[in-house]
């Protein structure tokens, strides 16, 4: 069963919040909040939490494509290519904000992506995500626990997911209510920006 903690944006508790790290760290899956709807994670160096997630989604490993939630943009180099001013400007412009950026994916890549051509990076705009990844020391590997078939009170309401997912994962964090619109999706790997999915975020940042 899995562990129900609140945790508060505006002033995320320390203790708590490492009390989710070390889940993490151990290789358990957790339900947070992020600026969009809530998230499903694991430490991306974990191989085999990224097992277990790739399992409850249904999907292979090889061929999940996932996003990799970061703090800042600090230790982008370690996931993407050479990122030029033209895009760096954009991913400044953007984030912190409700934007996934498909970037071309790096040759230090942690083993389990080691494959992957490209790479969907994250800064959520929002003080718990944010934490947790700064307490981890690297990116959670992270995917919407939005359905299309559920009830949308799902993807918002945290005692509801936490009803829903409590067999499935070790934690499940409140932080409040969630968003129910997903990240804008913006593939940064042509010579123009393309937005692939319109989710919630201004598209002015281009």
């Amino acid at each position: 069963m899995a562990e129900f903690i609140r945790i508060y944006e505006e002033n995320p508790n320390p203790r708590e919040v490492e009390r989710v790290v070390k889940v993490l760290r151990n290789g358990g899956l957790v339900i947070y909040p992020t600026d969009t709807v809530y998230g499903l994670g694991c430490d991306i160096t974990n191989s085999r939490a990224l097992q277990r997630l790739a399992q409850l989604k249904g999907v292979k490993l090889e061929k999940a494509n996932w996003s990799f939630i970061c703090a800042d943009l600090s230790n982008l180099s370690d996931y993407a290519r050479q990122i030029d001013t033209p895009t760096f400007k954009i991913l400044k412009r953007a984030l912190p904000g409700p934007y996934t950026f498909i970037l071309q994916g790096s040759n230090q890549l942690p083993k389990d992506f080691k494959k992957k051509k490209t790479v969907g990076i994250r800064v959520p705009d929002n003080r718990i995500a944010q934490a947790l990844v700064r307490g981890l020391g690297h990116p959670i590997v992270s995917t919407s626990i939005r359905d299309e078939d559920d009830v949308l009170e799902y993807t918002t309401d945290p005692e509801l997911i936490y009803e829903k997912w409590s067999n499935l994962v070790d934690v499940v964090i409140n932080g409040g209510y969630g968003d129910n619109v997903a990240s804008t999706v913006i593939d940064l790997t042509g010579p123009e920006p393309e937005v692939i999915r319109e989710g919630k975020g201004d598209l002015d940042i281009l």
